[in-house]
């Protein structure tokens, strides 16, 4: 075989080879996300069998119990009431869970929305929106959670609401990216030229295209919400006792941390665990999925 047609060879082994690389599945390619899901499963099913699996009632007191060290009845121990840890980790899985998800979902809605409108708009009105987007997005989501939360009030509700608020920016910003790049392709202008109604054209053309970019990043600020949620509820300013929530089990612990290490370092440790097990999942779900990745690849 001559020189020539050992390079040519090579160039059409190299596709092939990533191609074959690629239709392995997900969980042998990348071991990481594997794990990761795994433990990400395991969370949900403390939140979804929460009842059958904590020991104990997530509020039930004992005097006598207080602050217990790990034993054989209190597995992780007790807090500074007597309430066992480790079913009040469980019962929070649920909180922690819940604000993420429905948090995400309500600033998604919220950011297509608003993002729609900025990439579909002109002069004054894009002028706005965009001056709307800048702004929520100059601040951290934790600063922004914060302000609406001294405006809406404690309790699991507002903090879904509060942290729902402060992703719009980010999710808005997606949105309006990926809507100026489908509307000057050639199918939407094709469509405009056949006198289609314009909300024809984005419910049919431009929304199914700027959907599933969005889906990706809701996989990867699951774990922010929950971060920040988190925080807030340490702050004092979230969650509201004698609710089972990760944050506040952080924040009562630290006053005796010297001497009852178990009840700041074990709410800890999960909610560490299960934001790395979500930031690895989101990553390689939007490494896997994300049109603009996979073309740079």
């Amino acid at each position: 075989m001559s020189s020539t047609e050992t390079r040519l060879s090579n160039l059409t082994a190299v596709p092939a080879a990533a191609s074959a690389s690629r239709r392995k599945s997900m969980f042998v390619r990348r071991p990481f996300f594997t794990m990761a899901l795994l433990v990400t499963v395991c969370f949900a099913a403390c939140a979804i069998f929460a009842p059958q699996l904590a020991p104990f009632s997530p509020t039930q007191q004992s005097i006598e119990a207080m602050m217990a060290p790990p034993d054989g009845v209190h597995l992780l121990g007790t807090d500074s009431y007597g309430q066992d840890i480790l079913s009040r980790i469980i019962y929070g899985t649920r909180y922690a869970l819940l604000i993420g998800l429905v948090s995400v979902v309500l600033g998604a809605i919220g950011g297509l929305v608003l993002g729609l409108a900025a990439g579909l708009s002109s002069g004054r009105t894009e002028w706005l929106l965009l001056r709307i987007i800048d702004s929520i997005l100059a601040l951290p989501s934790l600063i922004l959670a914060v302000a609406f939360i001294a405006i809406l009030g404690q309790g699991v509700d507002k903090v879904i609401i509060a942290v729902a608020l402060s992703l719009i920016g980010p999710f808005a910003r997606t949105v309006r990216s990926d809507v100026l790049q489908v509307k000057v392709q050639l199918f939407v202008e094709a469509a405009k030229l056949m006198s289609i109604p314009r909300f024809t054209i984005i419910r049919k053309h431009i929304l199914p295209n700027v959907l599933f970019p969005l889906l990706v990043q809701i996989t990867v600020r699951i774990s922010e919400a929950i971060l920040v949620s988190s925080s807030l509820s340490f702050l004092g300013i979230g969650v509201t006792p004698p609710t089972p929530d990760w944050g506040l089990m952080i924040a009562e612990g630290r006053s005796f941390v010297s001497f009852a290490a178990w009840m700041s370092g074990m709410p800890g440790l999960a909610l560490a665990l299960l934001l790395i097990a979500l930031s690895i999942v989101g990553d390689a779900v939007r490494e896997e999925f994300d049109p603009k990745l996979r073309a740079s690849q």
